[in-house]
């Protein structure tokens, strides 16, 4: 896996179903020599996930709707509203809302580890690629890609390179600052907090908005996701189709607690059993842009 920020990247399976990506995450999780991140997991891995598929799971479960991660897209809000209603029927106690008290106040220190660590990452990813591998650090990536704008840089810039590679170490001030409010907010005065208020199971939110079609003028057309509080509190999240908009896939996410995995999978494979909202790919040649009537 190439490294974007190893404080808030976790790896983890992406499957079909729920007992698939639990399959996958027996396989993969354990403790890494080379990743300090995994030092701390030894007591609370299983072997095998799959003994926490509960079709049942959701039955006097109290699930909290972080509300304030709805509102950037009406479609993409009437299915997750549509998700927490079967949550409710299949015996989930739905406590509504229940937002982070921290909501939104690591935005910004999110992005300025993100780039810190970015460029230590990268760096060191790029260290050990071995001879084949002609750039050898972000520095050299950026020097490549300026040297092949034509093909490298046709339509958009490196910026995000040029705003990594100008921060210092991981040694920093800035950094070290911005990683301790991180996890303050995410953590202790985030999840936490506001799962201990209302003796909660686990958070649910829409995951993301549907995805865009390519747009080389404007770039991106990102709305808005619910990643961001677990991500930067290292903590699991794992998101379920829940329905389509305009025929794109659109999910809800269940996040929660440290270490909190086996809870999630039995809520999330729960949901999907009851719910069974995953079509697989057609491959259209074309996004479906008008309401169907």
């Amino acid at each position: 896996i190439i490294p974007i920020s190893h404080s808030q990247d976790t790896p983890g399976p992406m499957a079909r179903t729920v007992t698939d990506a639990a399959i996958v995450l027996g396989a993969i999780a354990g403790v890494d020599p080379q990743d300090a991140a995994t030092q701390r997991a030894a007591p609370h891995l299983h072997a095998d996930y799959t003994r926490f598929l509960d079709a049942d799971g959701l039955a006097g479960a109290r699930i909290g709707v972080a509300r304030k991660h709805f509102g950037y897209h009406e479609k993409v809000d009437a299915v997750a509203e549509s998700a927490i209603a079967r949550m409710s029927a299949a015996g989930a106690v739905i406590v509504d809302p229940a937002d982070l008290p921290s909501h939104g106040g690591f935005d910004d220190s999110e992005f300025e580890v993100l780039l810190y660590e970015f460029k230590a990452d990268i760096n060191a990813y790029l260290a050990i690629r071995g001879e084949n591998c002609p750039v050898k650090s972000l520095e050299d990536l950026i020097s490549f890609n300026t040297q092949h704008a034509e093909t490298e840089l046709p339509y958009f810039g490196q910026e995000l390179f040029l705003k990594a590679q100008a921060k210092g170490p991981l040694s920093s001030r800035e950094y070290l600052d911005a990683l301790a409010q991180n996890h303050r907010l995410s953590r202790q005065e985030g999840i936490d907090a506001i799962m201990d208020q209302h003796n909660l199971d686990a958070l649910v939110a829409p995951t993301g908005g549907p995805a865009w079609t390519v747009d080389l003028i404007n770039g991106d057309r990102f709305l808005g996701a619910s990643s961001t509080p677990a991500a930067v509190a290292g903590y699991p999240n794992i998101t379920v189709p829940a329905g389509d908009v305009f025929g794109l896939p659109v999910g809800v996410s269940f996040f929660g607690r440290a270490w909190s995995e086996p809870v999630l999978i039995k809520l999330a494979f729960a949901f999907e059993q009851a719910t069974r909202s995953r079509r697989p790919p057609r491959f259209t040649p074309t996004a479906e842009l008008r309401e169907k009537p």
